[in-house]
C-alpha cells in the first residue's frame, strides 16, 4: 500500500468525525486495520493542510485528549479555537471531558 493511499484512507475517516466530536490517531489506525500505525496517522494529519479538500484535522487528538498537533495549525491557539467553536472545551491543551466527546470510528462506521 502506498503512503498516499493510506493518507487518503485516513482523510476519509477524519471527514466522518462528527461536528463537536474528536477521535484519536490510534482509533483511526485501528479502524483502518493498522493498529500500530498511529504515528502514520499523525503524519497524515501533518500533511492534511495541503490536501485539496479541507480535512477537519483539529478533531484528531492523542489518546489522552491532548492537542499534540496544534503547532501544525498556523497559530498557537488555532486548533483550540476550532474545537471551542464546536462546543468542545479545552484547558491546558487537553479536551475537557474527553470521554464524552470521543468518537470511535470502529464503533460508529461500517467497514
Amino acid at each position: 500500500m502506498s503512503e498516499r493511499s493510506f493518507f487518503e484512507r485516513v482523510y476519509d475517516v477524519v471527514h466522518k468525525v462528527p461536528y463537536g466530536r474528536v477521535t484519536t490517531y490510534g482509533a483511526i489506525a485501528r479502524y483502518l486495520g493498522t493498529g500500530r500505525s498511529a504515528r502514520m496517522v499523525g503524519w497524515a494529519m501533518n500533511h492534511s493542510h495541503s490536501h485539496p479538500c479541507q480535512v477537519p484535522a483539529h478533531r484528531v487528538v492523542n489518546r489522552n485528549g491532548m492537542l499534540t498537533g496544534k503547532h501544525h495549525f498556523g497559530g498557537h491557539n488555532v486548533m483550540q479555537q476550532l474545537l471551542e467553536n464546536e462546543g468542545i472545551g479545552v484547558e491546558n491543551d487537553h479536551i475537557i471531558n474527553f470521554k464524552k466527546h470521543f468518537w470511535d470510528p470502529a464503533e460508529e462506521l461500517e467497514r
